[in-house]
């Protein structure tokens, strides 16, 4: 972390509990100066992070079950902001039940506003699942589609069948299999490409000029497999989790 006189400086934690994984991003003002991946999610765990950063402010993203002691410890020591279906936002949802609108999905649509204002925005979010978000250029979350991402579809061929192994992920994928890993490698990682290629060109039938926002941990091992212009971005939730707590913030 770059060394800052503190008196001029504001610092935030934001947490991403996601199905996968369990991650933090440290922001002085607003650049993203580091990113944690936290064993747990635990109670102890988030009190060691700020114990050691000390955050004037912080927000949390969850998509799970976590201990709910944990908002109280960051409400304690932070301006804190659980994301949620109350949440001020920088968009409108107009879409049936926006209240079961998944908190990372929400960061993500606030991303592509803060970024690209007054513009189409499809992001399209490598995770547990692959999720696409369309948001139009009167800051309109349209909604999108869910798919099942990488890790899910490896470990599905293994669990509903009886004799495909668990294959580990590797991005030195062939497009012709020679033995039974390198056909479930392409399988899976090329035909996820072809997925996202096909959504962003039903895409742009429809709605002409749009930005591709792709972010999430795969994101650089895909882009080389997709023709289409995109802003690759692996970080843009908590980008985007920034900005929804720099609107929701207590004064």
């Amino acid at each position: 972390m770059r060394a800052k006189d503190a008196r001029l400086t504001s610092t935030t934690l934001c947490f991403d509990f996601g199905n996968t994984r369990i991650k933090a991003a440290l922001f002085v003002d607003s650049v993203l100066e580091e990113l944690i991946i936290l064993q747990d999610g635990s109670y102890t765990g988030i009190n060691s992070l700020i114990e050691k950063f000390r955050p004037q402010k912080s927000i949390l993203s969850s998509v799970i079950n976590h201990d709910v002691q944990i908002e109280s410890l960051l409400s304690s020591k932070t301006k804190f902001h659980k994301l949620n279906h109350l949440t001020k936002l920088p968009f409108t949802t107009p879409v049936g039940k926006p209240d079961t609108i998944g908190a990372d999905r929400l960061a993500l649509a606030a991303a592509a506003v803060y970024f690209y204002p007054g513009k189409n925005n499809l992001v399209i979010g490598l995770g547990t699942c692959i999720t696409y978000n369309f948001i139009n250029k009167y800051h309109q979350f349209m909604g999108g589609a869910i798919s099942p991402g990488m890790e899910m579809r490896l470990q599905s061929l293994h669990h509903y069948t009886a004799k495909l192994p668990l294959v580990k992920a590797d991005w030195n994928v062939p497009l012709i299999g020679y033995d039974t890993n390198s056909n479930i490698l392409s399988g899976v990682v090329i035909g996820m490409a072809k997925e996202i290629g096909g959504f962003i060109d039903t895409y742009e039938e429809k709605y002409g000029n749009f930005n591709v926002l792709l972010t999430g941990g795969d994101t650089p091992h895909f882009v080389s497999y997709l023709k289409n212009k995109i802003f690759a971005d692996p970080d843009l939730l908590f980008k985007g989790l920034y900005a929804i707590g720099e609107k929701n913030y207590a004064s």
